[in-house]
């Protein structure tokens, strides 16, 4: 790290951006699992995070000369529990991970590999090495040995090699997580193994002009940890939409109609990382209607780019609200509620946290356009 680098980081005025320099921070000195020796140093060179996993990219020291290259997987299991109580166990000491990489190259290789509950971290880990073999003369740390081997904290996985030996040109990993298939602590074998498949993800692709379309969900059933690590749309306007008819609205609602159609153009999705679900942009022609919908678990962003319209907010959930006219609407999958009826235009924001209601309507005779985040929380 430079000196200047340093001064920067900490002049008082930067205090609010330290978050940008975090894995210089924190990952370059992280406990992980090979600093059980001091002789062991880990350069991390990229990370990436979906909900419940982190994923490393970095190569490993031994004694101030470079060793290898190195995958480390992190998972929270936090989601894994609840589909594991549901069949009447407990997650034990470990958990298993599908995994496919893909580099640049085309191509696609995949395994399955054994997690271990960690209490440093309060996540399950593995350490994928290119190597666990060292030049003659030279020996592991008998307490990182002990930690390597197949199915241990530390594993060579042949099939991984190609991808390993390049790490700069990987840019995908699919990831899913299952339960071990032996019941901790008895030992009984698991028939049923339950998965974490990113809650069955799915994503939006524009592949059938039909308004709601089940052609445009496209199942995946895995989180995707992207390196990429830029992206640049020149025009937004360009990406096809996908249509929806009725969207957020219940057979019986008075607004659904054959002509309601709504567009959303998906300009990120899985490329996302955390726990963000998508960034989009939504175009409500005019006489049409979003319909009011509660969100729980998750949290959502409007920001209103062109157009002007009418936004529903339930009463009470925006106490500052309390000036605008007070109306009931019909909100999906819910009896209808009170809401604040808000005027909207280029610059007005809807701020909607779990258990919050929302929805918008565009009265006017020019279309109503405003971008949105999604993101789960916990």
């Amino acid at each position: 790290m430079t000196a200047g680098f340093e001064q920067v980081y900490t002049h008082p005025e930067n205090e609010v951006f330290r978050v940008v320099f975090f894995p210089d921070r924190i990952y370059h000195n992280r406990y992980l699992t090979a600093t059980r020796s001091s002789r062991y140093r880990y350069n991390v060179t990229e990370v990436r995070s979906g909900a419940d996993t982190v994923l490393m990219k970095g190569d490993v020291y031994l004694s101030g000369n470079r060793l290898c290259s190195m995958l480390r997987l992190e998972y929270s299991g936090e989601r894994l529990v609840e589909v594991v109580r549901s069949q009447g166990r407990e997650l034990g000491p470990r958990t298993r991970a599908w995994i496919q990489v893909q580099p640049d190259d085309g191509s696609l290789a995949e395994a399955t590999l054994t997690l271990h509950w960690d209490p440093m971290i309060n996540a399950y880990a593995v350490e994928v090495w290119e190597t666990l073999e060292l030049a003659d003369g030279n020996r592991h740390d008998h307490r990182v040995a002990m930690e390597m081997g197949l199915n241990a904290r530390i594993v060579h996985v042949a099939q991984l090699d190609h991808a390993l030996a390049d790490l700069s040109s990987l840019r995908k990993v699919l990831v899913a997580f299952s339960e071990d298939i032996l019941v901790h602590p008895t030992g009984q074998f698991v028939d049923n193994p339950q998965w974490d498949n990113d809650y069955q993800r799915s994503h939006q692709e524009p592949r059938d002009p039909a308004p709601s379309s089940s052609a445009n969900t496209v199942a995946d059933g895995n989180y995707m940890l992207h390196f990429q690590r830029g992206f640049f749309i020149p025009d937004a306007s360009q990406v096809e939409p996908v249509s929806y008819l009725n969207p957020m609205t219940d057979s019986g609602n008075s607004d659904a109609r054959e002509d309601n159609v709504i567009a959303m153009r998906w300009l990120f999705q899985r490329e996302l990382g955390s726990d963000v679900v998508f960034f989009h942009e939504v175009t409500v022609p005019p006489g049409a209607v979003e319909g009011t919908h509660r969100h729980v678990g998750s949290e959502e962003l409007y920001y209103v780019v062109s157009g002007n319209g009418l936004a529903y907010m339930r009463d009470g959930d925006d106490p500052n609200n309390v000036v605008y006219p007070l109306v009931t609407r019909p909100v999906y999958g819910m009896d209808p509620q009170p809401c604040r009826e808000l005027p909207v235009k280029p610059g007005s924001v809807i701020f909607t946290k779990s258990g919050g209601c929302h929805g918008i309507r565009n009265p006017g005779t020019e279309p109503l356009k405003f971008v949105a985040f999604l993101y789960h929380t916990h």
